[in-house]
Protein backbone atom coordinates (compact mmCIF):
# COMPACT_ATOMS: atom_id res chain seq x y z
CA UNK A 1 0.00 0.00 0.00
CA UNK A 2 1.36 3.44 -0.92
CA UNK A 3 1.85 6.16 1.67
CA UNK A 4 -1.04 8.05 0.09
CA UNK A 5 -3.30 5.03 0.60
CA UNK A 6 -1.94 4.55 4.14
CA UNK A 7 -2.84 8.15 5.01
CA UNK A 8 -6.39 7.74 3.71
CA UNK A 9 -6.72 4.39 5.51
CA UNK A 10 -5.54 5.99 8.75
CA UNK A 11 -8.21 8.67 8.37
CA UNK A 12 -10.83 6.03 7.56
CA UNK A 13 -9.88 4.21 10.78
CA UNK A 14 -11.05 7.23 12.77
CA UNK A 15 -7.96 9.36 13.18
CA UNK A 16 -8.30 13.05 12.32
CA UNK A 17 -6.89 14.47 9.08
CA UNK A 18 -3.75 15.95 10.64
CA UNK A 19 -2.94 12.65 12.35
CA UNK A 20 -3.50 10.68 9.15
CA UNK A 21 -1.04 12.74 7.13
CA UNK A 22 1.60 13.37 9.80
CA UNK A 23 1.78 9.86 11.27
CA UNK A 24 2.06 8.28 7.82
CA UNK A 25 5.36 10.06 7.16
CA UNK A 26 6.74 10.53 10.66
CA UNK A 27 8.72 7.31 10.99
CA UNK A 28 10.79 7.92 7.86
CA UNK A 29 11.94 11.21 9.40
CA UNK A 30 12.72 9.84 12.86
CA UNK A 31 9.50 10.22 14.84
CA UNK A 32 7.57 7.19 16.04
CA UNK A 33 3.92 6.81 15.02
CA UNK A 34 2.47 7.01 18.55
CA UNK A 35 4.20 10.32 19.25
CA UNK A 36 3.20 11.64 15.83
CA UNK A 37 -0.45 10.74 16.49
CA UNK A 38 -0.32 12.58 19.82
CA UNK A 39 1.38 15.67 18.40
CA UNK A 40 -0.99 15.94 15.45
CA UNK A 41 -4.16 15.19 17.41
CA UNK A 42 -4.99 18.81 18.20
CA UNK A 43 -4.92 20.05 14.61
CA UNK A 44 -7.94 18.26 13.14
CA UNK A 45 -11.01 20.18 12.09
CA UNK A 46 -8.97 23.23 11.24
CA UNK A 47 -7.17 23.41 14.59
CA UNK A 48 -9.37 21.80 17.21
CA UNK A 49 -12.67 22.26 15.31
CA UNK A 50 -12.05 25.98 14.87
CA UNK A 51 -12.45 25.67 11.10
CA UNK A 52 -9.13 27.38 10.40
CA UNK A 53 -6.29 25.74 8.41
CA UNK A 54 -7.27 22.23 7.26
CA UNK A 55 -5.71 19.53 9.42
CA UNK A 56 -4.45 17.60 6.39
CA UNK A 57 -2.56 20.75 5.40
CA UNK A 58 -1.21 21.21 8.92
CA UNK A 59 -0.12 17.57 8.98
CA UNK A 60 1.75 18.14 5.73
CA UNK A 61 3.43 21.26 7.14
CA UNK A 62 4.68 19.19 10.06
CA UNK A 63 6.05 16.54 7.68
CA UNK A 64 7.92 19.25 5.79
CA UNK A 65 9.31 20.50 9.10
CA UNK A 66 10.42 17.01 10.12
CA UNK A 67 12.41 16.67 6.91
CA UNK A 68 13.76 20.19 6.46
CA UNK A 69 13.24 22.10 9.70
CA UNK A 70 16.30 23.56 11.34
CA UNK A 71 17.68 22.60 14.72
CA UNK A 72 20.08 25.51 15.02
CA UNK A 73 18.66 29.02 15.42
CA UNK A 74 21.05 30.54 12.91
CA UNK A 75 20.26 27.96 10.20
CA UNK A 76 18.60 30.30 7.72
CA UNK A 77 19.02 27.82 4.88
CA UNK A 78 16.78 25.24 6.58
CA UNK A 79 14.23 27.91 7.41
CA UNK A 80 14.13 29.16 3.83
CA UNK A 81 13.85 25.61 2.43
CA UNK A 82 11.03 24.78 4.85
CA UNK A 83 9.09 27.96 4.10
CA UNK A 84 9.61 27.52 0.36
CA UNK A 85 8.19 23.98 0.49
CA UNK A 86 5.26 25.10 2.66
CA UNK A 87 4.44 27.77 0.08
CA UNK A 88 4.76 25.27 -2.76
CA UNK A 89 2.49 22.87 -0.89
CA UNK A 90 -0.12 25.60 -0.30
CA UNK A 91 -0.09 26.64 -3.95
CA UNK A 92 -0.62 23.07 -5.10
CA UNK A 93 -3.32 22.32 -2.52
CA UNK A 94 -5.16 25.54 -3.38
CA UNK A 95 -4.98 24.79 -7.08
CA UNK A 96 -6.74 21.48 -6.39
CA UNK A 97 -9.23 22.67 -3.78
CA UNK A 98 -9.47 26.47 -3.89
CA UNK A 99 -8.50 27.00 -0.25
CA UNK A 100 -6.57 25.62 2.72
CA UNK A 101 -9.18 26.84 5.23
CA UNK A 102 -11.34 24.07 6.69
CA UNK A 103 -14.62 26.02 6.83
CA UNK A 104 -14.17 27.07 3.20
CA UNK A 105 -13.35 23.52 2.11
CA UNK A 106 -16.36 22.12 3.96
CA UNK A 107 -18.72 24.95 3.13
CA UNK A 108 -19.77 25.36 6.76
CA UNK A 109 -18.23 26.74 9.95
CA UNK A 110 -17.54 23.81 12.24
CA UNK A 111 -16.45 26.17 15.01
CA UNK A 112 -20.14 26.71 15.77
CA UNK A 113 -22.49 24.02 17.09
CA UNK A 114 -24.79 24.59 14.11
CA UNK A 115 -21.97 24.28 11.60
CA UNK A 116 -20.58 21.17 13.26
CA UNK A 117 -24.04 19.60 13.23
CA UNK A 118 -24.43 20.50 9.56
CA UNK A 119 -21.08 18.89 8.73
CA UNK A 120 -22.03 15.74 10.61
CA UNK A 121 -25.54 15.56 9.13
CA UNK A 122 -24.20 16.02 5.60
CA UNK A 123 -21.39 13.52 6.36
CA UNK A 124 -18.80 16.03 5.15
CA UNK A 125 -16.06 14.47 7.26
CA UNK A 126 -16.49 11.16 5.43
CA UNK A 127 -17.33 12.47 1.96
CA UNK A 128 -15.00 15.48 1.56
CA UNK A 129 -12.15 15.06 4.03
CA UNK A 130 -10.68 11.84 2.61
CA UNK A 131 -9.99 13.77 -0.61
CA UNK A 132 -8.13 16.46 1.32
CA UNK A 133 -6.05 13.82 3.12
CA UNK A 134 -5.31 12.15 -0.23
CA UNK A 135 -4.41 15.46 -1.87
CA UNK A 136 -2.11 16.43 1.00
CA UNK A 137 -0.32 13.07 0.88
CA UNK A 138 0.01 13.16 -2.91
CA UNK A 139 1.51 16.65 -2.79
CA UNK A 140 3.91 15.61 -0.01
CA UNK A 141 4.99 12.67 -2.15
CA UNK A 142 5.70 15.05 -5.03
CA UNK A 143 7.57 17.79 -3.18
CA UNK A 144 9.64 15.70 -0.77
CA UNK A 145 11.22 13.44 -3.41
Amino acid sequence: MSKVELAVACFDQGFVCSQAVFSTYSLQFGLDRETALKVAGAFGGGMGHMGEICGAVTGAFMVIGLKHGGTIAEDEQSEEKTYSLVNEFVNRFKSRNGSIVCRELLGCDISTPEGLNTAREKKLFTTLCPKYVRDAAEIIEQILT
